[in-house]
């Protein structure tokens, strides 16, 4: 029996995952969409030629019983009110991140999960799922490099959109690195600070870009980050590791190596949805996966949300105090451990 899915949000990534639910993975089934623009969420039944009803709302969605699994790819802001309802209703949550916009949000979140008695929702945080993240994940876990002294990693973009500003260069980009470094290290964050090296020209008159962010966790690792997203040269995702006895890197996006026109070169992607879509597949499958075999998700869970909420508020800070932060976590409840 196929996994039935209710989408709300058939934008970008909601139509993608339309698409990669029903033409790439097994085990799941769209029955139900809902957008604030039906006329979008209309077309994108239409397009991939699914049986699924078009709600007005994600209350109706969620109400509809045939639904098994809520999937959330609304704008960041609706996501706490539409997983609660979700989870209330005791229904599956997969939720594309931010799992909410606030740390409080998704403390809220975590307790309704916790009130239901069971593991419900997965967030989106689909870099644990990239094969070379993996391999990261694994060489520290088996202690390939010994203990993590330093990380290194830049996030970098060819461009943003006008209405990109400051602060999301936190809660829309650097969110991927805190979540799969907590991931990778298995340590706490204890404190952030950033400092802006001298602007790029490509960035408007709004944005402070570049911006070089420094983590520490309580076991002593620290970490820096390089976000640059005017960088124009293409999507570049890196991230290095330095152990006491050795030190591993993100292995680079496969491509051929060429010798053209005098120049020995490699290609670089562009777009974000290239470097990652089979890390997406993995994700949604694995997701579908555990709840047939298991009955709950295995990946991302709220509380992971909850933690890359709070540090990210914390990184906020010290954006604008310019001076290290303090990221205070509550402690981690026994349900999540």
């Amino acid at each position: 029996m196929s996994l039935k899915f209710g989408v709300v949000g058939t934008g970008a990534i909601g139509a993608d995952h339309i698409r990669r639910i029903t033409n790439t993975l097994s085990g799941g089934e769209v029955v139900a969409v809902t957008d604030i623009n039906q006329e979008v969420a209309a077309k994108v039944v239409k397009e991939y030629q699914i049986n699924a009803t078009v709600h007005p709302d994600d209350k109706s969605l969620i109400a509809d019983p045939n639904v098994e699994v809520v999937l959330v790819a609304s704008p960041g802001f609706v996501h706490e009110q539409t997983v609660i309802a979700a989870l209330e209703a005791g229904k599956y949550v997969f939720c594309e991140k931010p799992l909410a916009t606030t740390a409080e949000g998704c403390k809220r979140i975590a307790d309704a999960e916790m009130k239901a008695g069971k593991k419900l929702v997965q967030v989106g945080f689909m870099r644990r799922y990239d094969r070379g993240y993996m391999k990261l994940k694994e060489a520290i876990d088996n202690n390939f490099i010994g203990d993590p002294l330093m990380i290194h990693c830049a996030h970098r973009n060819p461009t943003v959109a006008d209405d990109y500003s400051t602060d999301m260069a936190i809660h829309d980009t650097l969110i991927h690195e805190i979540d799969v470094i907590h991931w990778l290290v298995n340590e706490e964050y204890k404190s952030v600070q950033i400092t802006f090296p001298k602007k790029t020209k490509s960035a408007l008159s709004h944005l402070k870009d570049p911006q070089v962010v420094v983590m520490e966790t309580t076991g002593g690792v620290v970490i820096t980050a390089e976000i640059f997203v005017n960088c124009r040269y293409g999507y570049d995702i890196q991230c290095e590791i330095v152990g006491t006895d050795g030190i591993i890197k993100l292995p680079e996006n496969a491509s051929i190596n060429f010798r053209k026109n005098a120049t020995l070169g490699t290609n670089i992607l562009m777009d974000w949805k290239d470097r990652f879509i089979e890390a997406y597949d993995i994700e949604l499958q694995d997701f579908i996966d555990a709840i047939k075999k298991t009955g709950a998700p295995t990946g991302p869970t709220s509380w992971d949300g909850y933690v890359a909420a709070i540090t990210a508020d914390a990184a906020v800070r010290a954006q604008e105090s310019g001076k290290k932060e303090i990221i205070n976590l509550e402690r981690k409840p026994k349900f999540y451990q």
